[in-house]
Protein backbone atom coordinates (compact mmCIF):
# COMPACT_ATOMS: atom_id res chain seq x y z
CA UNK A 1 0.00 0.00 0.00
CA UNK A 2 1.40 3.40 -1.03
CA UNK A 3 1.01 5.97 1.74
CA UNK A 4 2.54 9.22 2.94
CA UNK A 5 4.46 8.65 6.18
CA UNK A 6 6.53 11.78 6.56
CA UNK A 7 6.25 15.54 5.98
CA UNK A 8 9.41 17.66 5.93
CA UNK A 9 9.72 21.44 5.94
CA UNK A 10 12.35 23.92 4.95
CA UNK A 11 12.67 26.63 7.64
CA UNK A 12 13.84 30.09 6.53
CA UNK A 13 11.26 31.82 4.30
CA UNK A 14 8.97 28.80 4.60
CA UNK A 15 7.90 29.02 8.23
CA UNK A 16 9.06 32.62 8.82
CA UNK A 17 10.57 35.53 6.88
CA UNK A 18 14.34 35.17 7.02
CA UNK A 19 15.70 38.57 5.94
CA UNK A 20 14.38 40.66 8.86
CA UNK A 21 15.63 38.03 11.33
CA UNK A 22 19.17 38.01 9.96
CA UNK A 23 19.23 41.80 9.56
CA UNK A 24 18.27 42.31 13.21
CA UNK A 25 20.74 39.64 14.37
CA UNK A 26 23.57 41.34 12.47
CA UNK A 27 22.68 44.70 14.02
CA UNK A 28 22.55 43.27 17.53
CA UNK A 29 25.88 41.52 16.97
CA UNK A 30 27.59 44.72 15.90
CA UNK A 31 26.14 46.72 18.80
CA UNK A 32 27.38 44.06 21.22
CA UNK A 33 30.85 44.19 19.66
CA UNK A 34 30.76 47.99 19.89
CA UNK A 35 30.00 47.80 23.62
CA UNK A 36 32.39 45.02 24.63
CA UNK A 37 35.17 45.01 22.02
CA UNK A 38 35.48 48.58 20.75
CA UNK A 39 38.79 48.13 18.94
CA UNK A 40 36.85 46.18 16.30
CA UNK A 41 34.00 48.69 15.96
CA UNK A 42 36.50 51.57 15.89
CA UNK A 43 38.09 49.92 12.87
CA UNK A 44 34.92 48.68 11.13
CA UNK A 45 31.69 50.58 10.59
CA UNK A 46 28.58 48.41 10.79
CA UNK A 47 28.52 48.08 7.01
CA UNK A 48 32.23 47.23 6.86
CA UNK A 49 31.74 44.67 9.64
CA UNK A 50 29.16 42.90 7.50
CA UNK A 51 31.38 43.11 4.43
CA UNK A 52 34.23 41.54 6.39
CA UNK A 53 32.04 38.53 7.20
CA UNK A 54 30.90 38.18 3.60
CA UNK A 55 34.46 38.40 2.33
CA UNK A 56 35.56 35.71 4.77
CA UNK A 57 32.66 33.50 3.73
CA UNK A 58 33.47 33.88 0.04
CA UNK A 59 37.15 33.16 0.69
CA UNK A 60 36.29 29.78 2.21
CA UNK A 61 34.15 27.97 -0.38
CA UNK A 62 34.81 24.63 1.32
CA UNK A 63 32.53 25.80 4.14
CA UNK A 64 30.17 27.98 2.11
CA UNK A 65 27.04 26.19 3.30
CA UNK A 66 28.09 25.82 6.93
CA UNK A 67 27.10 29.26 8.17
CA UNK A 68 27.82 28.39 11.79
CA UNK A 69 31.40 27.33 11.12
CA UNK A 70 32.25 30.25 8.85
CA UNK A 71 30.86 32.79 11.33
CA UNK A 72 32.69 31.18 14.23
CA UNK A 73 35.95 31.02 12.27
CA UNK A 74 35.59 34.64 11.11
CA UNK A 75 34.97 35.84 14.65
CA UNK A 76 37.97 33.85 15.89
CA UNK A 77 40.10 35.54 13.25
CA UNK A 78 38.83 38.96 14.34
CA UNK A 79 39.64 38.17 17.97
CA UNK A 80 43.18 37.19 17.04
CA UNK A 81 43.69 40.18 14.74
CA UNK A 82 42.61 42.70 17.36
CA UNK A 83 44.34 41.02 20.29
CA UNK A 84 41.26 39.75 22.11
CA UNK A 85 40.76 36.43 23.89
CA UNK A 86 39.30 33.52 21.87
CA UNK A 87 36.33 33.77 24.26
CA UNK A 88 35.28 36.88 22.33
CA UNK A 89 34.44 34.73 19.30
CA UNK A 90 32.40 32.30 21.39
CA UNK A 91 30.45 35.05 23.11
CA UNK A 92 29.90 37.05 19.91
CA UNK A 93 28.56 34.02 18.12
CA UNK A 94 26.18 33.30 20.99
CA UNK A 95 24.79 36.83 20.76
CA UNK A 96 24.16 36.36 17.05
CA UNK A 97 22.71 32.88 17.54
CA UNK A 98 20.20 34.03 20.14
CA UNK A 99 18.99 36.85 17.88
CA UNK A 100 18.99 34.57 14.82
CA UNK A 101 16.49 32.31 16.56
CA UNK A 102 14.08 35.08 17.51
CA UNK A 103 11.68 34.62 14.62
CA UNK A 104 8.10 35.58 13.93
CA UNK A 105 6.30 32.55 12.55
CA UNK A 106 3.95 33.05 9.63
CA UNK A 107 0.28 33.07 10.56
CA UNK A 108 -1.10 29.63 11.33
CA UNK A 109 2.26 27.82 11.45
CA UNK A 110 1.97 26.51 15.00
CA UNK A 111 -1.55 25.18 14.50
CA UNK A 112 -0.57 23.63 11.16
CA UNK A 113 2.45 21.86 12.64
CA UNK A 114 0.42 20.62 15.58
CA UNK A 115 -2.21 19.08 13.30
CA UNK A 116 0.30 17.48 10.95
CA UNK A 117 2.44 16.11 13.79
CA UNK A 118 -0.53 14.04 14.97
CA UNK A 119 -0.68 12.24 11.63
CA UNK A 120 2.83 12.09 10.20
CA UNK A 121 6.47 11.72 11.08
CA UNK A 122 7.75 15.29 10.88
CA UNK A 123 11.17 16.63 9.92
CA UNK A 124 13.05 19.72 8.82
CA UNK A 125 15.63 19.93 6.04
CA UNK A 126 17.48 23.23 6.12
CA UNK A 127 20.58 24.85 4.66
CA UNK A 128 20.50 27.40 7.49
CA UNK A 129 21.45 27.19 11.15
CA UNK A 130 18.14 27.94 12.86
CA UNK A 131 17.41 25.90 15.99
CA UNK A 132 13.81 24.68 16.12
CA UNK A 133 14.04 23.93 19.85
CA UNK A 134 15.23 27.44 20.64
CA UNK A 135 12.54 28.89 18.38
CA UNK A 136 9.91 26.86 20.23
CA UNK A 137 8.60 24.48 17.58
CA UNK A 138 10.88 21.50 18.20
CA UNK A 139 8.09 19.52 19.83
CA UNK A 140 6.36 19.16 16.47
CA UNK A 141 9.32 17.50 14.75
CA UNK A 142 10.88 14.07 15.02
CA UNK A 143 14.18 15.02 13.37
CA UNK A 144 16.15 17.82 11.73
CA UNK A 145 18.64 17.61 8.87
CA UNK A 146 21.27 20.36 8.67
CA UNK A 147 24.22 21.04 6.43
CA UNK A 148 26.92 20.65 9.02
CA UNK A 149 25.77 17.09 9.76
CA UNK A 150 25.61 15.97 6.14
CA UNK A 151 28.51 17.93 4.63
CA UNK A 152 26.57 19.15 1.60
CA UNK A 153 23.59 21.46 1.09
CA UNK A 154 20.25 21.21 -0.69
CA UNK A 155 19.62 20.49 -3.52
CA UNK A 156 22.18 17.70 -3.02
CA UNK A 157 20.32 14.37 -2.72
CA UNK A 158 22.28 13.46 0.41
CA UNK A 159 20.24 15.97 2.42
CA UNK A 160 16.99 14.27 1.45
CA UNK A 161 18.47 10.78 1.77
CA UNK A 162 19.44 11.64 5.34
CA UNK A 163 15.83 12.61 6.03
CA UNK A 164 14.57 9.37 4.50
CA UNK A 165 16.92 7.38 6.71
CA UNK A 166 15.81 9.22 9.85
CA UNK A 167 12.13 8.87 8.94
CA UNK A 168 12.61 5.23 7.94
CA UNK A 169 10.57 5.59 4.79
CA UNK A 170 10.85 5.47 1.01
CA UNK A 171 11.01 8.57 -1.22
CA UNK A 172 7.41 8.18 -2.42
CA UNK A 173 6.29 8.17 1.22
CA UNK A 174 7.65 11.67 1.96
CA UNK A 175 6.44 15.16 1.04
CA UNK A 176 8.88 18.08 1.30
CA UNK A 177 7.59 21.65 1.56
CA UNK A 178 9.76 24.69 0.87
CA UNK A 179 10.06 28.07 -0.78
CA UNK A 180 13.23 27.68 -2.85
CA UNK A 181 12.62 26.34 -6.35
CA UNK A 182 16.12 24.85 -6.72
CA UNK A 183 17.17 23.87 -3.21
CA UNK A 184 13.81 22.62 -1.99
CA UNK A 185 11.65 21.64 -4.93
CA UNK A 186 14.12 20.51 -7.58
CA UNK A 187 16.19 18.84 -4.85
CA UNK A 188 13.23 16.95 -3.43
CA UNK A 189 11.89 15.89 -6.82
CA UNK A 190 15.35 14.79 -7.90
CA UNK A 191 15.55 12.60 -4.78
CA UNK A 192 12.20 11.01 -5.62
CA UNK A 193 10.08 12.83 -3.05
CA UNK A 194 6.80 14.65 -3.49
CA UNK A 195 7.35 18.40 -3.28
CA UNK A 196 5.02 21.29 -2.47
CA UNK A 197 6.37 24.67 -3.55
CA UNK A 198 5.46 27.63 -1.36
CA UNK A 199 5.53 30.36 -4.00
CA UNK A 200 3.73 33.52 -2.83
CA UNK A 201 5.55 35.61 -5.44
CA UNK A 202 4.11 33.37 -8.18
CA UNK A 203 7.49 32.85 -9.80
CA UNK A 204 7.64 30.75 -12.97
CA UNK A 205 8.64 27.09 -12.75
CA UNK A 206 11.26 26.35 -15.40
CA UNK A 207 12.06 22.66 -14.90
CA UNK A 208 10.46 19.76 -16.77
CA UNK A 209 9.47 17.72 -13.72
CA UNK A 210 6.58 19.58 -12.10
CA UNK A 211 6.10 20.10 -8.34
CA UNK A 212 3.41 18.03 -6.70
CA UNK A 213 1.68 21.32 -5.87
CA UNK A 214 2.35 25.05 -6.03
CA UNK A 215 0.80 27.14 -3.26
CA UNK A 216 0.81 30.80 -2.28
CA UNK A 217 -0.03 30.34 1.40
CA UNK A 218 0.66 27.71 4.03
CA UNK A 219 -3.04 27.24 4.70
CA UNK A 220 -3.26 25.40 1.37
CA UNK A 221 -0.89 22.64 2.45
CA UNK A 222 -3.32 20.20 4.00
CA UNK A 223 -5.63 20.25 0.99
CA UNK A 224 -2.74 19.29 -1.28
CA UNK A 225 -1.43 16.64 1.10
CA UNK A 226 -4.85 15.01 0.97
CA UNK A 227 -4.88 15.22 -2.83
CA UNK A 228 -1.44 13.65 -3.07
CA UNK A 229 -2.55 10.83 -0.75
CA UNK A 230 -5.73 10.28 -2.80
CA UNK A 231 -3.71 10.04 -6.02
CA UNK A 232 -1.26 7.42 -4.73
Amino acid sequence: MRIIKCITFDLDDTLWACHPVIHRAEQESYQWIKTHYPKISNYYSEAQFGESRLNYHQAHPEDQFDFTKTRQDWLAQLAKTFGYSPKMAQDAFHVFWLARNQVTLFNGVTALLERLSKRFVMGTISNGNADIDKIGIGQYFNFSVQVREVGVAKPAPEMFQRALMLAQCQPHEMIHIGDHSLCDIFGALNAGLHAIWLNPQQRAWTETHQPSAIIQDLDEIETHIERIIAEL
